[in-house]
């Protein structure tokens, strides 16, 4: 197993300006290569404190791109919904060529009726709209004088540059709640996969549906699977917990937030793209810092409290292949945050 590190902000310019965060993010990212790290990813989302300060994946992790020389920098993840394929292909060149070919592109099909609101997008556009995004970018990266005609997306002739500087392409990777549609696609197209732990109990079976996916498409050695970590390590659990507890609850009370704003969540629950969603929403306002840690969906407390929680829960869903760990959720210090993965990689990456 890998570890590396989600940036997720979940504050607004009241509690801490932007400047200030990305700053405190690029700090930690210095400590990647000493510490042994493996990744480094953030998010794209929009105009609130839940995620806004992250409205472009690829600037940060171009910034992050100088910070370390060995972290793989995974856009987790770029919505093309939101996009045109061919801005975004031609971001995804100049990145890899900057990180000296260290970029893994992640996907994602958005989730906030706030943003498809905002963007003047339809809920039921999402999924054609991601496969037709994805499919235009796959394509200008790989080939030259590039003719697509989508429903959304026409053009004629192109050749994207920069080109990619890994071959054919960076790798891809989707990002999913877990519905067996999402699953079964992201592994029946090779793509790596991107899940959030604390996102449902049915992380066995997506995980289970995934792998069958691409086993049936008979693609080489097997897929990867990224899951999504809340994750504070300190010698005292007292203290671990004293610590992160306000900031879980405070990062879950931003994320429902973010999902009421407008009434367009009831359009997004009866949404055929989303046929679920007004439970999953039910899930999250339930959702506190003792329920996520007794279901091992957070990882907070001592090194050998961490080290069972991660053994117990891999176990539970059948093994995965990188932990992305956020280390400075809400108001957490960076100093708190830079001790806690430096206590995390001494006494817990050992042992996995």
């Amino acid at each position: 197993m890998e570890f590396g590190l989600q940036f997720f902000p979940d504050v607004g310019p009241d509690e801490k300006s932007a400047q200030q965060y990305w700053n405190e993010c690029l700090d930690l990212v210095d400590l990647c290569d000493e510490l042994g790290y493996a990744q480094v990813r953030t998010v794209e989302h929009y105009f609130e404190p839940y995620g806004g300060y992250s409205p472009s994946p690829h600037v940060f992790l171009t910034a992050a791109s100088q910070r370390t020389s060995k972290a793989r920098l995974l856009t987790g993840a770029v919505l093309p919904i939101f996009n045109h394929p061919l801005k975004i292909a031609g971001e995804i060149g100049m990145l890899d060529a900057i990180s000296n070919g260290r970029l893994d592109c992640g996907f994602g099909r958005a989730f906030l009726p706030h943003e498809f609101q905002r963007f003047d997008r339809s809920m039921d556009d999402s999924r054609a709209r991601f496969n037709e995004g994805v499919e235009a970018v796959r394509r200008l990266l790989e080939e030259e004088n590039v003719t697509f005609n989508g429903q959304f997306h026409r053009f004629s002739n192109v050749t994207s540059l920069p080109r990619p500087t890994q071959k054919p392409r960076p790798p891809f990777w989707v990002a999913a709640l877990g519905t067996p549609a999402s699953m079964e696609a992201a592994g029946k197209n090779g793509f790596n996969l991107m899940l959030v732990a604390f996102a449902g109990p049915q992380m066995q079976e997506a995980i289970g549906a995934y792998r069958e996916a691409w086993q049936q498409a008979e693609h080489p050695s097997e897929g990867k699977i990224a899951l999504g970590f809340h994750m504070f390590c300190h010698q005292d659990r007292e203290e671990a917990h004293r610590i992160a507890k306000p900031n879980i609850d405070a990062y879950f009370k931003s994320l429902v937030s973010a999902a009421e704003q407008d009434s367009g969540w009831g359009a997004g629950a009866s949404s055929r793209d989303y046929p679920e969603y007004s439970g999953y929403l039910d899930a999250l306002r339930a959702a506190s810092f003792d329920s996520l840690l007794d279901g091992g969906t957070i990882w907070v407390g001592t090194p050998d409290d961490i080290r069972q929680q991660i053994s117990g829960y891999a176990a539970e869903v059948g093994g995965f292949s990188t932990a992305s760990l956020q280390v400075n959720f809400h108001l957490i210090s960076e100093t708190d945050a830079a001790a806690s993965m430096r206590l995390f990689a001494q006494e817990v990456i050992p042992a996995f």
